[in-house]
């Protein structure tokens, strides 16, 4: 993780969608030691000691009222690693990956505690400004970054919100 956004104590309640194969969990994992990290995925994820996995569908009402269950409550951090299943169409799969991330960060906003940190993947292409628009409705803090392991001509970018806007 970026050293610039050092926003995971030893006691994060952590949840990380779209984990698998379970990267950010390992490195999340490192440093939360009296926290909770909680990873879900549609697809599988090896056991990680410290690190509960299921296996759904964030999208699900019901999935989302289990995680709250497990946090028993709301959640400081909320990373999301999640895209849609590729087709091949570089337009199609941006918007399908996009519309993932405006959906965790509506959902999510939901779920976190009021100074919370939400990171979503998302692709730059024409719905963006929507998304980033929708996240700058929600948070205080709206911000970018690409990981130094995303390849130079990915348009993979991160979102980085922070700290939710009374509603």
């Amino acid at each position: 993780m970026n050293k610039k956004y050092n926003f995971i104590k030893s006691n994060t309640l952590l949840l990380d969608i779209g984990c698998s194969p379970g990267g950010w969990s390992q490195v999340a994992k490192q440093v939360i030691k009296k926290g909770k990290i909680v990873s879900i995925d549609l697809k599988h994820m090896e056991n990680l000691e410290g690190v509960k996995f299921i296996k759904c569908n964030f999208m699900d009402p019901d999935s989302q009222s289990k995680i709250l269950s497990i946090f028993n409550g709301k959640i400081d951090v909320i990373l999301s690693d999640m895209a849609a299943n590729t087709t091949g169409n570089r337009t199609l799969d941006c918007i399908r990956t996009n519309l993932l991330g405006a959906e965790v960060i509506n959902n999510g906003s939901k779920m976190l505690k009021s100074n919370g940190t939400l990171i979503v993947k998302l692709f730059m292409g024409e719905d963006f400004l929507e998304v980033k628009n929708i996240a700058k409705k929600k948070f205080k803090k709206v911000d970018f970054f690409k990981p130094e392991s995303s390849r130079g001509e990915s348009k993979e970018t991160y979102i980085h919100c922070n700290s939710l806007k009374a509603l």
